[in-house]
């Protein structure tokens, strides 16, 4: 039987719809939902939920402004993962690089957006053939867009 103490002690689930498995369409690959602009803090979950497609996360790009400061490198378990804020990166979105430059890009669902609006826009990023841009995205579930937009 598991207490109350460490029932809350679990990490909560991750928000993550992928487009499935196949040749990539569109400018995104599926969407996050994260729960802060910690982007240290959220890539520990991420790594593990994109090792299927990605092997491991070795190179994660990020809209500079979007997030809060990060070193350049953060070790995910044994994992050293290379963190890379540009002022130029497509606003709303994250690009994660695995092993022999497999690469996920993901639209992402500012943190605090309205369940209904994130789940909209989730299944919109992750609908096969979706060829949407990330802005599009964001404006047909009108979320916010991330600072410096």
């Amino acid at each position: 039987m598991t207490s109350p103490a460490s029932a809350g002690n679990s990490p909560p689930p991750l928000r993550l719809r992928l487009k499935p498995a196949g040749p990539a369409t569109g400018f995104v690959d599926g969407a996050w939902w994260p729960r802060s602009t910690d982007l240290t803090a959220e890539l520990a979950a991420l790594n593990g939920a994109l090792a299927e497609r990605l092997g491991h996360l070795s190179r994660v790009s990020y809209e500079l402004f979007a997030w809060d400061p990060v070193p350049r490198r953060f070790t995910a378990g044994e994992i050293q993962i290379r963190l890379e804020g540009f002022r130029s990166h497509p606003r709303n979105t994250i690009t994660a690089t695995g092993p022999g430059r497999l690469r996920i890009s993901l639209l992402v669902v500012p943190p605090g957006t309205a369940e209904s609006d994130a789940r909209h826009a989730m299944a919109t990023a992750a609908q096969p053939g979706n060829t949407e841009r990330p802005d599009e995205i964001i404006a047909g579930a009108a979320l916010p867009r991330t600072a410096g937009a």
